[in-house]
């Protein structure tokens, strides 16, 4: 009774706090989002609303399992739930169910379970185990490689599964990987190949070719110009330029027209409302109507009507704009940016490296979804079909941020000893 009590006066109640407030909040919206006249209350099962009060409920189970592990064992099975993870990503490739296009459920009956969702935080756990292993250090290759492969293992078998938004993902924990110790340059590297494909797909080749020449001979008159210097400066022009090449040439010869529309649309090149920007156009709608205060808890036109595909899901955000206008947009956002920065905190108040290397991986992970998902309902990020954290209907997403997030509050719990 007594290990019982240390356990929850140890715990940090403000994270759990915004986790059930955010919870709490989503359940609502999803209320709002699926409103059906015939079946009005908010307990009825039949509905969505009703099943994501039984997704809670379940929820709250794996809370109290979660707290009452002892920590040692977290860690010490980090590397068996990793393997079990990527198994299960297997198997669904073969036994599992298609929907919308992507291979990436498991059905019995009429329950459905995604296994990526619960993939993130036992790679979160794996990549925890191994950086805080004896004697690591990411500048060296071997290490960086073998992190690269704990972190691209899961997302190439989902990217398999034809769920491209989960499988980006992943890139999160690159968050992590910097936090440890991930050379700067490494990081640079990576904005400036995502930069050039970027620009490639906006603009000319050609142009982009002159830009990089510029580059060049702007860079050199800064640097010392020796025969060093200039041939790795030169180097990485040849390089940059190839890739520009290759990126331009393989979107022109290995994607199909609906596949260039597609990408064209997300990244702003071209305008399709009534196709691939449909979704979209009408989540932005729903949101500027709502102007600063909002229409009011269940009288968004453009939900109720079902003009956002969606609603209760990917675009879930699209439901407070509309009815909680600017104010509770703001509000949402407040509260997801308390919980991160509340997160940051714990992490770095660990004295277990295991804890905090996990601490950022669930901070690197809600982030990304965060961001992601707000951003592609307001037009400024590409859609990509991710769920908002705690907030969007579905089991899976509320049962697998669930662990993630209370996992870490259970290691936190620990802070005051060395795994």
């Amino acid at each position: 009774m007594r290990r019982r009590s240390n356990i929850l006066a140890n715990l940090d109640w403000i994270t759990i706090i915004l986790y059930f407030t955010l919870v709490f909040l989503g359940w609502l919206n999803i209320y709002s989002a699926v409103y059906n006249e015939e079946h009005q209350s908010i307990f009825d099962v039949t509905q969505r609303y009703g099943k994501q009060l039984i997704w809670i409920s379940a929820s709250v189970f794996l809370i109290f399992i979660i707290l009452f592990l002892d920590v040692k064992f977290i860690n010490a099975f980090s590397y068996i739930f990793y393997a079990a993870g990527i198994i299960v990503l297997i198997m669904v490739l073969f036994f599992g169910k298609e929907i919308s296009g992507s291979k990436s459920w498991f059905h019995i009956g009429s329950f459905g379970i995604q296994p990526s969702e619960f993939t993130k935080f036992v790679t979160a756990l794996a990549l925890a185990k191994y950086l805080s292993s004896y004697n690591i250090n990411l500048q060296n290759l071997k290490v960086l490689f073998n992190t690269l492969i704990i972190i691209l293992l899961p997302a190439l078998l989902i990217l398999l599964q034809n769920d491209t938004g989960s499988a980006l993902v992943y890139f999160a924990f690159f968050l992590v990987l910097y936090r440890e110790g991930l050379s700067a340059k490494l990081v640079v590297a990576g904005i400036t190949i995502l930069t050039l494909l970027v620009l490639t797909l906006l603009l000319n080749k050609f142009y982009i070719w002159g830009g990089l020449v510029l580059v060049f001979f702007i860079l050199l008159f800064f640097i010392k110009r020796n025969f060093s210097n200039i041939s790795k400066l030169f180097l990485l022009l040849l390089i940059s330029a190839s890739l520009v090449y290759a990126i331009n040439y393989s979107f022109n010869h290995f994607l199909s027209p609906y596949q260039q529309k597609r990408i064209n649309v997300l990244i702003g090149k071209d305008i399709d409302i009534r196709g691939a920007g449909y979704n979209v156009h009408q989540s932005k709608i729903a949101i500027g109507s709502g102007g600063f205060w909002g229409k009011g808890y269940l009288s968004g036109t453009q939900t109720k009507y079902d003009f956002v595909p969606e609603q209760d899901t990917d675009f879930i955000f699209c439901t407070v704009g509309e009815e909680f206008g600017f104010v509770g947009s703001l509000t949402v956002i407040g509260l997801f940016m308390l919980l991160l920065l509340r997160l940051v905190q714990l992490a770095e108040r660990q004295k277990s490296r295991f804890s905090r290397i996990y601490g950022y991986g669930v901070i690197s992970l809600i982030l990304f979804h965060f961001t992601v998902n707000i951003g592609m309902t307001i037009g400024i990020i590409p859609v990509i079909g991710i769920p908002l954290p705690f907030f969007s209907y579905g089991g899976s997403s509320l049962w697998a941020f669930t662990i993630l997030l209370f996992i870490f509050l259970r290691l936190d719990s620990f802070r005051s000893q060395l795994l």
